[in-house]
Order: C-alpha cells, then sequence, then structure tokens
C-alpha cells in the first residue's frame, strides 16, 4: 500500500515538473518574442539616427545639422496627420504668444517659403492691420533693409519690426505686381478674445470671438454682462473665421448656455481613454435665446463650441460649412525651446459626430469649396450621408467634413463691381481711411458714441473724398452711375474702416459694417421669426 501511495506521488511530481517546464517554457517564449517586437521597435526608430549620423561622416559637403534635423521630425510628422506639427522656437513663442498674451509690434505672422516671407495673417485690429496689410503680401523691406530674396533669417525679421509702442517702421511690399510702402506705428497687439461686443437691436447682443485664448472665458463674461445691462434677450455670437484654441475655454463658454447634465463634447484616442465632458448647469445665459454664426474658416473648439449647441437643439447655427477639425493637440516644450503639437485624441459631439475631414487634399479643402460652388450653394454641399446622427430633439445631422449650419448663408458676390474689386486689389479703402485719421484725427480720436460718429463721417463727405482717393492715389476710375450703384455696399464698409480710429474701435468697425453683412441679415430674420 505504502508503495502504491509512493508510486502515485512520484506520478504527480513528473506531471507537475512538466507544467512547471511548460509554463516555463511559455514565458520564456513570450518574453523573448516581446524581446524581440521591441528589438525591432527600436531598430526601425533608430534607424533615422543611423541616416543621419552616415550623411554626417560621408556627405561631400558641409551640411546643416540642426536643419537636417528639423526637416527630418517634420518629414516624420507629415506622416501623421497635417495638425501633428514641429515648432522650431520662434514659431513657438509665436504661437504661445497668440494664445496667451501680448506683444509690442506690428502685428503679422509670416512663413518663408521661398526665401521671401509671405504673410499669413494681419492680426484684427493690430497696427498693421489698420495700416492696410492683408494675408499674402509679400515682405519685401523693413524701413532700409531688404529683406526679400537675400536669405534673411526669420527671427532678425521678427526682430526688426517688433519694438516698443509708438516707434515707426516702414514696411514695404508686394502685392501682385504693385509695391506699396506702409509706415507703420508699432504698438501693443491686441490679442484679446473678443473683436467686438454691442447692441445690434434693443433686445439683441452681438459678440464676435476672434479666438479661444487663455482670456476668453474672463472676457466673454465682462461683454455679456455689459449686453445684459443693456436689455439684451437674444445673443448672436459671431465665431466666423474664428480658427479655435483653447478647449477648457470652449467647455467654459458651452456651459454658460446649457442645461445640467448635457454633453458638450467627449474625446478619445488610441491612448487616451474615453473623457465626457458635461454642462454643470451653473451657467448665466440658459434662457438667453442663441445664434451661432460659422463660416468654412470656424474651426477647432469654434466647432466644438457650435457642434454642442447644435446637437442640444440649444440654438441655431447661421452661416456655412465650417472648417471640419475634429482632432485634440497637446503640445510638448523641448529645453531648446521648441515644440511639437501632437494629436492625441479625436472629439466628438454630443450626438457622437466626428467632425474632422479627409486628410486627402486638405490643403486645397477650401479652394475646392469654392470652386465646386459649395459657398455658393446649399445644393453643392457634400454630406456624408451614411454618417447618420441625431440631436437631443430627433433632428438628423451628419458627421465628418465639419458642422453643417441649420440656416445656409452664400456668398453674395453681385454687389462686387469692376471699381471695387479694382479698390480691393490695393487696398484703397485701408489706405483711404489711415489718410482720413491722418487729416481728422483731432476730431476723429474723441469721439465715443456712434450719434457723435454718424455726425461725423456725413460732415466729411466720405463718398466724395474716396472717389479723388481712389483716381489720385491708385489711378481708379469709376462712372457715376457705377459709383452710385457701388457706394450702397461700399460706403457702410468706409464708415467702418474710418470710425474704428475712435475710441470706439472695433465695435465702430462692426456696428457700422453688420448693415450690409448677408450672414447678419439672414441671422436677424431667423431671431424674429422666433419672437
Amino acid at each position: 500500500m505504502e508503495n502504491k501511495k509512493q508510486s502515485w506521488i512520484r506520478i504527480a511530481e513528473v506531471l507537475l515538473g512538466v507544467l512547471l517546464g511548460a509554463v516555463l517554457t511559455l514565458t520564456v517564449v513570450r518574453y523573448r518574442e516581446s524581446r524581440r517586437i521591441l528589438s525591432a521597435k527600436y531598430v526601425e526608430w533608430r534607424k533615422l539616427n543611423l541616416i543621419l549620423d552616415e550623411i554626417e561622416k560621408n556627405y561631400v559637403d558641409t551640411i546643416d545639422q540642426a536643419g537636417m534635423t528639423d526637416a527630418a521630425i517634420a518629414g516624420a510628422l507629415a506622416q501623421l496627420d497635417p495638425h501633428s506639427v514641429y515648432l522650431p522656437p520662434v514659431k513657438r513663442q509665436q504661437a504661445d504668444e497668440e494664445l496667451a498674451g501680448n506683444f509690442e509690434g506690428i502685428g503679422i505672422q509670416f512663413n518663408v517659403p521661398n526665401d521671401t516671407a509671405i504673410v499669413l495673417e494681419v492680426i484684427a485690429g493690430g497696427p498693421a492691420e489698420k495700416a492696410g496689410m492683408l494675408p499674402g503680401d509679400r515682405l519685401l523691406k523693413v524701413d532700409d533693409k531688404v529683406i526679400a530674396g537675400v536669405k534673411f533669417p526669420q527671427d532678425s525679421m521678427v526682430r526688426r519690426m517688433k519694438g516698443p509702442s509708438g516707434t515707426k517702421v516702414l514696411v514695404t511690399v508686394g502685392r501682385g505686381a504693385d509695391v506699396i510702402p506702409f509706415e507703420i506705428v508699432r504698438g501693443k497687439i491686441p490679442l484679446h478674445s473678443i473683436d467686438a461686443a454691442f447692441m445690434v437691436d434693443d433686445t439683441t447682443g452681438y459678440v464676435r470671438l476672434a479666438k479661444f485664448s487663455s482670456s476668453t472665458r474672463k472676457d466673454f463674461v465682462e461683454a455679456y454682462t455689459s449686453l445684459l445691462e443693456q436689455g439684451m434677450k437674444h445673443l448672436m455670437m459671431d465665431l466666423r473665421d474664428n480658427s479655435g484654441g483653447f478647449l477648457d475655454q470652449a467647455l467654459l463658454l458651452s456651459n454658460e448656455f446649457l442645461s445640467k447634465g448635457d454633453t458638450i463634447v467627449y474625446m478619445e484616442g488610441l491612448h487616451r481613454p474615453r473623457e465626457v465632458f458635461r454642462a454643470d448647469g451653473r451657467g448665466k445665459l440658459k434662457d438667453i435665446g442663441l445664434t451661432v454664426l460659422i463660416s468654412e474658416n470656424s474651426a477647432s473648439s469654434s466647432e466644438i463650441f457650435a457642434g454642442a449647441i447644435q446637437d442640444n437643439d440649444r440654438g441655431a447655427i447661421v452661416g456655412r460649412r465650417s472648417f471640419g477639425k475634429g482632432l485634440v493637440q497637446e503640445q510638448f516644450a523641448f529645453t531648446d525651446e521648441s515644440g511639437l503639437r501632437l494629436t492625441v485624441a479625436r472629439f466628438y459631439t454630443p450626438s457622437g459626430r466626428c467632425i474632422q475631414k479627409p486628410y486627402d487634399d486638405y490643403e486645397y479643402d477650401i479652394y475646392n469649396r469654392y470652386t465646386g460652388g459649395e459657398v455658393f450653394s446649399a445644393d453643392s454641399v457634400k454630406l456624408n450621408t451614411e454618417d447618420v446622427h441625431h440631436t437631443k430633439g430627433g433632428r438628423v445631422v451628419y458627421g465628418g467634413g465639419g458642422i453643417m449650419p441649420d440656416v445656409f448663408v452664400p456668398v453674395d458676390t453681385t454687389r462686387a463691381s469692376a471699381f471695387y474689386i479694382a479698390c480691393n486689389r490695393k487696398t484703397t479703402q485701408m489706405r483711404f481711411a489711415a489718410a482720413m485719421f491722418d487729416k481728422y484725427s483731432a476730431q476723429l480720436l474723441p469721439i465715443d458714441n456712434y450719434a457723435d460718429m454718424d455726425a461725423f463721417l456725413a460732415r466729411i463727405d466720405i463718398p466724395g473724398q474716396f472717389r479723388k482717393f481712389a483716381l489720385q492715389r491708385d489711378g481708379i476710375t469709376v462712372s457715376d452711375a457705377e459709383y452710385a450703384e457701388t457706394l450702397e455696399y461700399l460706403q457702410p464698409q468706409l464708415n467702418a474702416l474710418v470710425a474704428r480710429y475712435s475710441k470706439l474701435n472695433e465695435n465702430a468697425f462692426y456696428k457700422y459694417y453688420l448693415p450690409v453683412d448677408t450672414t447678419v441679415e439672414a441671422a436677424l430674420k431667423s431671431i424674429r421669426k422666433e419672437e
């Protein structure tokens, strides 16, 4: 009996040994497989360093190591998505200043693709914009220093144009075949979130939000508090051309309008678990009517806000299909002051829509919307009708390619006469406004109310003076009939450009220009139908 028991024990030991061996073997195999995968990944990443090292040791000429490294990084990121980018120190500083604070200078952003700086953005309300500079202008000279075609360093261009407020700089630009000098008085660049906030009529407030910067909620609270005191019952929130900014500010603004528990947005990525953001019910504008204006250049945080309002059936969206950026970036900083802006997640509107447009032909999407007729007709808008979602109230909305407005407003080209187009090409209107400021600054600067401004504009004969200016300065002629027809659309623009030089600032510009703004006109019609 004892021998039989010992035999069973030995059998059990053998079986246990076999099992332990199998487990150990499996563990070793898995460990080795893991090592193999890690090693392969390491080799793939290390290949880039090996290639750069071989170039350095063997290339026929001296190489620019920093330039090669930056180019390699940019090339690698180009394989991801259009919004994952490397930011050299200068670009990172510019990006941070845009969103976080003020700086002194002329107020432009530019790039140098082919040894000539091209203006990418003229900051609204800044000195360069008031002088008449436009996106697309080529920077030729700063004061007497030629900066085009001579491999002039980009950071040196920035240093020459920046400077203390009140000092002057002469910036000469090329615009098509024209060479135009701009004498610009440097100033504090207005990087506030809100370009304008005023009452359109007795009950309708208007807020134009330029971008979602770190001060957006603070600026917005100040704006709507003043409008509420003036009797606002309905708000027109203008997000046209607002390219986005900080996510948290979009959440805070959405929260002002939504009820407790309403979803604002949710985000998810391979390395980011789903995170849902909901309204807490403490917003001050839950009972205020809301209309949101968007355009093909409204992107990112603007689309988060518009999507939250639309999907919760909280207000009407008016304008044209938004840009279509449904990706979330985080910024990583390095010790050399450069940075990496990396896409880490997608965001989804409350109904579950991802509004990110396809990457194919990304750069030309807006151009294609114009050439394809989308901005002129709602029937030409290409919607992904297979990606169907529903708002809180059951309305059908579609994912992919941006936010489609509830009320579509086409681009109006019927008012652009040959005279108007010729003036636009040379920025005659903006340079005229600057000339009027030089001529009437003593009268214009102190004006702080619209009654006085109306009287001033009527007194100086804007139409008569502009016609003479266009002829004498730019050689642009126009018949009496064409000028009379053009003035209906042109004069509000001229009034707006001149009035902004007063204490009324950007509020005056939008106040005088809105009467010929077709999107605002459509929004007001929509609001009055609700009343």
